[in-house]
């Protein structure tokens, strides 16, 4: 046989979670096996969020977990029998625990490399508290692949090698030139958070600062793209800043409707706290739309301030809304951006990442026999 498998004939068992709800990972996970089936391989995905059977499970707390954990466990182990690559989607937390870890043990047992796909912003703590028990699983893996410097530089610290592979944004989809119909800002500014509605996305710091733009651009509107567990709290927030009139939240939205809500936005925030390499800053950027987003985590990996986006502190809604209001001043200054934005969305184009994957998974089964069928 040859050196190296056709890429028609390579089987991927790839692991992760998929919407709802449409998180960072979760779109990710779904975009990367559309990729890689239209690129000809064969993709089995081992969903870790599938939804609880029977439905009535979901609302008993403390054993649904079992429910989930187990068929999950036995579709792994099914789909292992043919994959030559396992390509696990791997986050910090109880996420690791209950279904990274298996799926490394698992992959181990039936000897099918594995990559490592490792993202979020809250890594540097995991590792701190759970390195003993991480990094030895870690070390079993052929690949760790992340998609910032800023995890790259952690994990060496713990003498990880590490390889980077940015995220993917769908150019396709979310396009710069369907911008050109957008509402202009004299009519009123459109702002947009494409954040879920948790803690340490901050949203609350979004609305304290839209509170003050609106004081210079009383037309100015806000829409919240999201779903989650704040959701009820930062509408009660809205009503007492007097901002009902001009928040809405839209809840969680399909790509495509996703893709037309930044089309209609001039500028988007991101007021996390915690963060990597959001994918909302790629498809701003795709979208030609102007990103501020707080300084945080991986963010100041990804954006060059005052280049392609402008950063200001966390928690610190004066900044914010002081950042806007002087772009939104300077016409000229949001137009580089914009500018600058769509050529730094090209980096993450699936042109420019397909190879980094090919070549891994090539490399990953050169020798290694075709599995038979089962």
């Amino acid at each position: 046989m040859a050196s190296m498998k056709s890429q028609a004939s390579l089987h991927i068992t790839l692991v992760g979670p998929l919407p709802p709800p449409s998180g960072g990972m979760a779109n990710q996970t779904r975009q990367l096996a559309r990729l890689l089936e239209q690129e000809g391989l064969t993709v089995n995905l081992v969903q870790v969020n599938a939804p609880y059977r029977p439905n009535w499970v979901s609302r008993m707390h403390g054993v649904r977990a079992v429910f989930r954990l187990i068929p999950y466990l036995i579709r792994l182990w099914q789909v292992s029998r043919r994959a030559h690559v396992t390509h696990i989607m791997a986050n910090s937390g109880w996420a690791w625990h209950l279904f990274v870890a298996p799926a490394v043990i698992i992959s181990t047992l039936r000897g099918v490399p594995i990559i490592i796909n490792y993202r979020g912003g809250n890594a540097g703590a995991f590792m701190q508290r759970q390195a003993w028990i991480v990094s030895p699983l870690l070390r079993k893996v052929k690949v760790i692949a992340v998609p910032s410097a800023f995890l790259a530089e952690l994990f060496r610290r713990y003498d990880l090698p590490v390889v980077i592979i940015p995220n993917i944004v769908d150019l396709d989809r979310f396009k710069a030139a369907d911008s050109m119909n957008r509402p202009p800002v004299s009519a009123g500014p459109h702002f947009i958070v494409t954040r879920n509605l948790e803690a340490l996305y901050d949203l609350s710091t979004a609305l304290k600062a839209f509170q003050q733009i609106r004081q210079r651009w009383p037309n100015a509107r806000l829409t919240i793209a999201g779903s989650g567990p704040e959701r009820a709290n930062l509408e009660a927030e809205t009503i007492q800043l007097g901002l009902a009139d001009a928040v809405k939240f839209s809840g969680r939205l399909e790509l495509q409707a996703m893709a037309e809500l930044y089309a209609s936005a001039q500028i988007m925030l991101n007021p996390s706290q915690v963060d990597n390499t959001p994918n909302s800053v790629l498809e701003a950027w795709a979208s030609g739309v102007v990103v501020v987003s707080t300084a945080v985590g991986g963010v100041p990996y990804l954006v060059r301030d005052g280049v392609d986006a402008i950063l200001v502190p966390p928690g610190n809604p004066d900044a914010m809304a002081s950042a806007v209001t002087k772009l939104l001043e300077a016409p000229e200054q949001m137009e580089q951006l914009v500018s600058n934005g769509r050529n730094s969305a090209e980096r993450f184009s699936w042109s420019r990442v397909k190879p980094l994957w090919m070549s891994i998974y090539h490399d990953l089964t050169k020798a290694r026999p075709t599995k038979a069928s089962v």
